[in-house]
């Protein structure tokens, strides 16, 4: 789907009712419901969102601990992206937490206990939420950035299991005439939404069975 464009507003004056009489009161009339339409219209334009292809698009996971380290992935639910004149503004993404995979573990049985301790309350606590939010109303241009490396710096707010902390990062964007993509990482310190299982931060004396408080969010994300 291309970018939301400015519509043509060449036509707004022919809705303007041609009976009204002419003069000062006419013109003022017309002048006015010509702004008010003209505003609405580029409000529009400005503000609807580009939607987010949540079939195309990837999220995957990465948590460490001392022995080792688990991956896997997680669906959009929903999301979307306002482009004013070919530069991000702002947008809003919902992960399905219900859909976490594990991906690393090829023994069915292990698999299974683990995507299930994920969804319990030690984790993630699906059953009371399910749904993940990120959305920024920042997202700024890093000049000189080479076509390698990421080229916004995006800020905003990660809410996961009803808590709401600042997050900000770098991705790499890529604008194309009818669609757009961003790829990058994202850092989460899990603690911070009172996920505290095997934290050294929380709990003395779990040595080696220690998991770290940060995982990794990798994303690739396409507009339709």
């Amino acid at each position: 789907m291309p970018y939301h464009q400015t519509p043509d507003l060449s036509r707004v004056f022919d809705i303007i009712p041609k009976h009204q009489k002419h003069g000062k009161t006419m013109n003022k009339s017309r002048h006015n419901i010509s702004i008010g339409i003209i505003t609405c219209f580029l409000s529009l334009s400005v503000f609807a969102g580009t939607p987010i292809d949540v079939k195309k698009s990837t999220v995957e996971w990465v948590g460490n601990k001392v022995t080792g380290s688990h991956n896997g992935s997680l669906e959009i639910q929903k999301g979307e992206v306002t482009i004013e004149k070919g530069v991000i503004r702002s947008g809003r993404f919902i992960l399905d937490m219900t859909s976490i995979k594990v991906l690393d573990i090829k023994d069915k049985k292990k698999n299974r206990s683990l995507e299930k301790h994920l969804k319990h309350d030690d984790f993630f606590g699906v059953n009371n939420y399910p749904k993940a939010v990120f959305e920024f109303a920042v997202a700024s241009p890093i000049k000189g950035a080479k076509d390698d490396e990421p080229n916004y710096h995006f800020k905003g707010d990660l809410t996961l299991k009803g808590i709401t902390h600042a997050l900000d990062f770098d991705a790499r964007v890529d604008m194309k005439k009818k669609s757009a993509s961003a790829s990058g990482q994202i850092i989460v310190d899990r603690t911070k939404y009172n996920i505290r299982y095997k934290s050294n931060k929380f709990f003395d004396g779990l040595g080696d069975r220690a998991i770290y408080d940060e995982f990794s969010i990798t994303f690739n994300v396409l507009t339709k």
